[in-house]
């Protein structure tokens, strides 16, 4: 009877237990089949994000409409970045890079020459608009990563070898007041008397004059068609020439009598040159924002165009110094017109960076 009993039980207890298992499982089909859907749809909610589209690059009407602002910064998260991080230099700051020949007493006898009294009433009406001077490194740092300069600044270059007095007599009055330096676009000449070398070399010691390259032979003009021993002569030596006098690498490049090309430039860059000047004046210059012309223009044939080499770094524009006097309202207008349009632009940019490049770059910096 008791056996019989047991047995009773035993099935009744295993009755109850498939009920129960059978009804936990029909029970959380539902549930896990709520939960699945709950998210998924989170997952297909974000893949539908609309990315704000970015604000073109800002155009002026003040530049000559062939010659067109490009850009050179690929990573658009970097150049945002650096654009609005309020430790670098304000959106609309603006350089006037200045190309000087010679500065001349009396009748001027060269194309890129200036008269010694219009060389002054340039550079003080340069200061009266409250532009500074900077030196070759800070203009790299500024065209790389927008290190914060002069909101207005120049770029003073003076071509050609000179001996310490035209130094003196033309530039040391404004490194002694106001601090400006001057870059000079040497040529390693190896006619170059000694003489002339140590007293270039006094002035690179003191700070306020730095040398830059400008080839090697005072005639040459290199192009795509240049022989390859020419280009080479012209770049590597004017490293060589640096290294033994100067103790030095230049970094800058005044393209020699203007001239330039696309293998020119291929063969610069393999040199570790990173910044070359034309004597092309398209206009002033700003962080990612180099004017260029992408084809001839048969009223100025004598600016070669440089857009189609598609590196602005080393085809950068200046502005020859017996124009750079009407010039400055122009840079100066220029400038402001980006600031404003860059405000304009401003919150269409911080939106972009925050969804597609915070998570990488982690968020915008705020001062």
């Amino acid at each position: 009877m008791n056996k019989q009993t047991n047995s009773i039980k035993l099935i009744l207890y295993r009755f109850i237990s498939i009920f129960i298992i059978v009804f936990i499982l029909v029970s959380c089909e539902p549930f896990a089949s709520n939960s699945a859907n709950q998210t998924l749809q989170p997952a297909q909610t974000n893949t539908a994000v609309t990315l704000p589209p970015l604000p073109s690059t800002f155009q002026t009407t003040l530049l000559n409409p062939l010659d067109t602002p490009h850009n050179y910064v690929d990573d658009t998260c970097r150049y945002l970045r650096n654009k609005w991080n309020p430790s670098n230099a304000k959106p609309g700051t603006v350089v006037l890079i200045l190309m000087v020949g010679s500065i001349q007493t009396g009748a001027v006898t060269e194309p890129n020459g200036i008269n010694v009294v219009d060389f002054m009433k340039t550079m003080q009406e340069l200061k009266s608009q409250g532009f500074e001077a900077i030196d070759m490194r800070e203009f790299l740092f500024f065209i790389e990563r927008n290190i914060i300069i002069p909101p207005r600044s120049v770029l003073i270059i003076q071509d050609g070898n000179y001996e310490e007095e035209y130094y003196y007599k033309n530039y040391r009055e404004y490194w002694e007041i106001w601090k400006w330096p001057v870059v000079n676009g040497w040529q390693s000449d190896p006619d170059t008397l000694e003489i002339l070398w140590q007293e270039n070399i006094n002035m690179e010691k003191e700070g306020w004059v730095d040398h830059q390259a400008q080839g090697v032979t005072p005639q040459t003009k290199l192009s795509d068609e240049s022989a390859k021993t020419v280009i080479a002569r012209e770049l590597q030596g004017a490293l060589d020439a640096f290294g033994y006098y100067y103790g030095k690498t230049p970094y800058a490049l005044v393209w020699p009598n203007g001239g330039f090309g696309l293998r020119p430039v291929e063969a610069a860059r393999l040199l570790e040159y990173q910044l070359g000047f034309t004597a092309n004046p398209r206009g002033p210059v700003m962080y990612n924002w180099i004017p260029l012309a992408d084809e001839a223009d048969p009223e100025r044939p004598g600016y070669l165009p440089e857009g189609q080499i598609n590196d602005p770094l080393m085809t950068l524009p200046r502005y020859r110094v017996n124009d750079a006097f009407t010039a400055i309202d122009q840079v100066r207008i220029i400038g402001e017109e980006a600031a404003a349009y860059a405000q304009a632009s401003r919150e269409a940019e911080h939106k972009y960076y925050e969804i597609v490049c915070s998570e990488a770059y982690g968020p915008m910096p705020t001062p």
